[in-house]
């Protein structure tokens, strides 16, 4: 047995002076009642000498009780509702355009810090993607380690190619669990531009197992940008945000688009759009077991009471026999 608030106790060690005091100022009432009483001091009732007893051992038993006495252990089961979210970020040179300030990658990096801090309770993953989608991040609760991760997030965390959506979307299926996709979204960031043309087939795959994937446009839909240091035929090269794709992807999952707002109208991030569309998606509760030591100042709590209470019964006028 251990206690939560031992000091508490010391406490116990007035009881006695506690009781000396008594004795004492009771024998001194008594004495004075027979010194000015013409009748004497009255006898006391039969139950008179347990009146002491009961308030010293009461007092005794309601110190223990506030020190807490801990011993055991005892399952206490917490229930949390969350969702499983993945995070797909294109990572692609045409990421690197400054039509958002500073650049889209660092935009959309930006933005996804403020997505980790919404999360709450929700579980999320995150995955890089240019011709093929790599986890960066498997599903976690830890904040921490999320935004650890999303710092190290750059051009080489994919590899080189052709910008594939439909690859980005298999990777964020693989970090889910089949067994909870009613409870299951992705997030796909990027400027568009799938050129393998496979994403449809995969957002059908995700449709069919009720994931929704919600596609998150960033840039300029209407002026093309040059991509900083990249050139064809010496001459540079040219992107705009290219929104059908990443609008036929969400339509064929069930999903949602959302474009990013370019700079100079910064009012949409992606922890707003979570909290509007994402926040739809179905919770799953979980139960986790703690274990904890038990609490057991109940044993002590009640009876000193009751003995407080039986004290209080045999004061002066109760149990005393009537003339």
């Amino acid at each position: 047995m251990r206690f939560a608030h031992p000091w508490i106790l010391a406490l116990a060690g007035l009881v006695p002076l506690l009781g000396l005091c008594w004795t004492f100022l009771r024998a001194r009432r008594e004495k004075a009642i027979e010194r000015f009483s013409v009748t004497g001091a009255p006898k006391p009732g039969v139950f008179a000498g347990l009146q002491m007893p009961l308030v010293l051992g009461g007092l005794v038993l309601l110190v223990v009780a506030v020190a807490r006495p801990q011993w055991g252990k005892s399952q206490e089961v917490k229930v949390r509702r969350s969702r499983n979210l993945v995070v797909a970020l294109d990572v692609s040179n045409s990421m690197l355009v400054r039509d958002v300030r500073p650049n889209r990658l660092e935009r959309a990096k930006a933005d996804l810090s403020d997505l980790i801090d919404s999360l709450e309770d929700d579980r999320c993953a995150l995955v890089a993607f240019r011709r093929t989608g790599v986890q960066i991040c498997p599903l976690t609760t830890d904040h921490g380690f999320l935004h650890g991760a999303l710092n190290r997030i750059d051009g080489d965390s994919a590899p080189a190619g052709e910008t594939d959506l439909g690859s980005a979307i298999n990777a964020a299926l693989d970090a889910l669990d089949p067994a909870a996709d009613d409870h299951n979204a992705i997030i796909i960031i990027s400027d568009g531009g799938d050129l393998r043309g496979k994403a449809l087939e995969s957002a059908a795959i995700a449709k069919e197992r009720g994931v929704p994937i919600f596609t998150v446009g960033i840039g300029d839909p209407r002026h093309e940008t040059e991509i900083p240091g990249v050139l064809f035929q010496n001459k540079p090269v040219k992107v705009k945000l290219e929104e059908e794709a990443l609008k036929a992807i969400a339509e064929a999952s069930g999903g949602r688009y959302v474009p990013l707002a370019t700079a100079g109208t910064a009012e949409t991030t992606l922890g707003a759009i979570y909290r509007r569309f994402i926040r739809q998606v179905a919770e799953k509760e979980q139960r986790e077991e703690e274990e904890s030591v038990g609490e057991r100042f109940q044993i002590f709590l009640v009876p000193g009471l009751v003995l407080m209470m039986l004290a209080a019964m045999l004061s002066a006028g109760r149990f005393r026999r009537t003339a």
